[in-house]
């Protein structure tokens, strides 16, 4: 309940340990059949400020995003209204409004850069599983119990796609091999307590919408 994702984060260093000790806690997430195709490549350093180097410049040039793990074309409906409602809350967090244009475009260079964050951890699994819907479905239970573990240890976690949105650049500097697909990637650290963003708490639906009981006495 107290987790929210972080955008800003101190230049500190993350201790490898401390990372293993997160990842030891997000693998006992559950697989279908414990078949558990997940890998992590952890970037760091020069490595991570190539692949942000990289992806900014591609993006800023126009090159088309060549994200391995496809997002959607657009959101409407009710999903658009939530996606608006949560940028809606982070720009005013920030003080960047709707016509600030400088601001608006750093805002998208932040994602571009993975927020700055000192980690990078890159989810892959294995390529012979594509096309199978539950190889991805396991990867996103497992990126759940990452950002949870990290954050009982202290660490901030936002899950990010901009980050590698060209996965040439992803794959060349965090040296994926051919026979991973690249799905997403969770940039981690120490979570900077005055970026007025760490604040936000992104709003839920109610459980009066998500949920419905069938079979139970009134």
């Amino acid at each position: 309940m107290g987790r929210r994702s972080i955008r800003g984060y101190k230049p500190d260093r993350v201790p490898q340990k401390l990372i293993l000790e997160v990842l030891a806690m997000a693998i006992r997430s559950p697989s279908s059949l414990n078949t558990q195709p997940w890998n992590f490549t952890v970037v760091s350093g020069a490595a991570l400020d190539a692949i942000r180097k990289g992806n900014t410049e591609r993006n800023l040039a126009g090159v088309p995003s060549s994200r391995e793990f496809t997002a959607s074309e657009g959101y409407e409906g009710a999903h658009r209204e939530r996606q608006i409602g949560v940028a809606k809350q982070l720009f005013a967090a920030m003080d960047i409004a709707r016509d600030d244009k400088v601001k608006r475009k750093e805002w998208v260079l932040r994602g571009f850069r993975q927020f700055d964050a000192p980690v990078s951890i890159i989810v892959t699994y294995d390529k012979v599983l594509k096309g199978n819907d539950i190889a991805p479905f396991d990867c996103g239970a497992v990126i759940n119990a990452l950002v949870n573990a990290a954050w009982s240890r202290g660490l901030g976690c936002v899950i990010n796609s901009q980050g590698i949105m060209q996965s040439p650049v992803v794959r060349e500097h965090a040296r994926i091999p051919d026979d991973q697909l690249i799905m997403m990637c969770v940039a981690m650290g120490w979570p900077d307590d005055s970026f007025p963003a760490n604040a936000v708490k992104s709003e839920r639906k109610s459980l009066e919408e998500a949920v419905t009981f069938i079979g139970f006495d009134e």
